[in-house]
């Protein structure tokens, strides 16, 4: 709980004066339509920011170091999803060369791509640049990140073709999407497809590696270690949250819905857990596994205090997950659920 208290006390102020500045910048915009969807990201999706920014209380990481770089990076992050939602566009080419910047983030010594070249809006005033270059600059003061570049960059990489394909038109993406996600799920049989690619969407593994090269010295098999429990299950636990939440929501609207293609209700809820039971595992294996346990907790709290969860169709769900996460996410739970109503998050 300590945790916690110092998140919501000393990390949520710094994270919402980042976005204001980056606000400040987005309101110059010259394009119209690339402003509006700048202003919305951070405006609609500062949830994002805020929930990523645990990692600014990573053991040994310098917090406001942290906070800027998660924030422009998770900004980075929602400022593309609008725009591959946005104005009628489903080019996959566009949308690859818009995502160049997720992957060049994260290399300090990589030149701003043309990021708009194949993207019918371009005068964005430097805004998407910015983004990119602060991150670099973040980067370049790290003592290890050389160790976890690589690991993060493929974590890039993947959630690039997930956001590729995922928003071309829907009697195409399905088949790119799986002649993908065939290719990558190699190595990663003990999870469908579908929960593959949810595991893709998530950039809290990229923001652990990154947390965790403030440490001088850091080891290979520490990087290893971090991996192999971010991805898939922490990092899939993120994000199907998300999906299940929105489920009602996307189906009636017609939206890519990983849960959907769960067979059934019971199996839906068995692997949901089943991500919470192995998260929770390969957390406590983790040097410094308090914190990772808090994250695991707090994104069940989290997610699960949104009041879409109780929707009759996902209560059973809802309380399947509560119910194996035990007392700590109960507890964490009904915190949050105290700061929707206050308007804290």
């Amino acid at each position: 709980m300590l945790i916690i208290r110092r998140f919501v006390k000393e990390v949520f102020p710094k994270v919402k004066e980042e976005l204001h500045s980056w606000q400040l910048i987005a309101e110059k915009t010259p394009d119209s339509l690339l402003s509006q969807q700048a202003l919305a990201s951070l405006q609609s999706k500062a949830f994002h920011c805020l929930g990523g920014s645990i990692y600014a209380l990573y053991p040994g990481a310098k917090q406001d170091a942290m906070i800027q770089f998660i924030v422009a990076y998770q900004t980075i992050s929602d400022y593309l999803d609008n725009l591959v939602d946005a104005a009628n566009v489903q080019d996959e080419k566009a949308f690859a060369q818009l995502h160049l910047a997720m992957t060049e983030a994260l290399d300090p010594e990589a030149e701003c791509s043309d990021y708009y070249a194949e993207y019918p809006y371009k005068e964005d005033g430097g805004y998407l640049d910015q983004l990119v270059r602060t991150c670099q600059e973040n980067l370049k003061l790290l003592p290890s990140y050389s160790v976890v570049k690589a690991e993060a960059t493929w974590l890039a990489a993947q959630y690039s073709s997930l956001q590729t394909y995922k928003h071309l038109k829907p009697e195409e993406r399905e088949e790119k999407m799986l002649a993908w996600l065939e290719q990558s799920r190699v190595i990663y049989s003990e999870v469908s497809v579908w929960e593959f690619a949810a595991a893709t969407g998530s950039t809290l593994g990229i923001f652990c590696l990154v947390a965790a090269a403030h440490q001088p010295g850091l080891t290979v098999n520490t990087v290893k270690a971090i991996k192999q429990a971010y991805f898939p299950w922490i990092c899939g636990l993120h994000i199907l949250l998300d999906y299940f939440i929105d489920y009602i929501e996307d189906r009636e609207t017609d939206q890519l819905n990983f849960v959907q293609y769960y067979p059934s209700i019971s199996e839906r809820e068995k692997r949901l857990v089943l991500f919470l039971q192995v998260s929770l595992e390969r957390a406590h294996q983790l040097s410094n596994p308090e914190f990772h346990l808090t994250v695991v907790n707090g994104l069940i709290a989290m997610y699960l205090s949104d009041p879409k969860s109780e929707i009759e169709e996902l209560n059973g769900g809802t309380r399947a997950l509560l119910s194996a996460g035990g007392i700590k996410v109960r507890i964490l739970h009904w915190l949050c659920v105290r700061l929707r109503r206050k308007g804290v998050l």
